[in-house]
């Protein structure tokens, strides 16, 4: 009886961790990379404003190459939506551009609906820099408890994908 009442008080313990940990995780996420691509700044602000040329850079978009997408509106502009439907690994969501300070930055809002709902602002940045331009990828976002805790592993993940996705931008336009 009292090894049972041992292993009950583990798994109880082991179930309530995560929910404990959360608590002292901040709810809201900040990551951004950059990289520097040898090429004019007009000339990669035109390839990033347009959300199309995604599938040729963004991680997610080659997840899946058989995802459903739908664009509503004109690419490269305010108000251009994109919605995707893909696998497990893409899920379902929006993207909108919502401000563009051409030249500069492009805007979007983010919505995911699957695998999880959730929102995030995101946007790429370009300046001049020696060697060419430097291309800033940023997002932030907002986790509820107690899915923050998740939120201890954004850096390395977001981050990861926005650097994979930033050399093949790289690659892409250095051709």
């Amino acid at each position: 009886m009292k090894i049972l009442k041992r292993i009950l008080i583990v798994i109880v313990i082991l179930v309530a961790l995560p929910f404990v940990i959360a608590l002292f995780i901040n709810k809201e996420y900040d990551v951004t990379r950059e990289i520097v691509v040898n090429k004019p700044r007009a000339e990669v602000f035109d390839y990033v404003k347009h959300i199309k040329n995604q599938d040729y850079y963004s991680v997610w978009n080659m997840a899946d190459p058989t995802m459903k997408k739908n664009f509503t509106g004109t690419d490269g502009t305010v108000g251009f939506i994109y919605h995707w439907d893909g696998n497990d690994e893409v899920g379902e969501g929006k993207q909108q551009i919502t401000a563009i300070s051409e030249g500069e930055r492009v805007d979007m809002d983010l919505k995911f609906i699957r695998p999880f709902d959730g929102d995030a602002h995101t946007y790429m940045a370009t300046k001049d820099t020696t060697g060419g331009t430097k291309v800033i990828w940023n997002m932030k976002g907002y986790s509820n408890y107690p899915m923050n805790i998740m939120n201890l592993f954004m850096n390395k993940q977001l981050g990861g994908a926005f650097e994979e996705g930033l050399t093949n931008l790289r690659n892409n336009l250095e051709k």
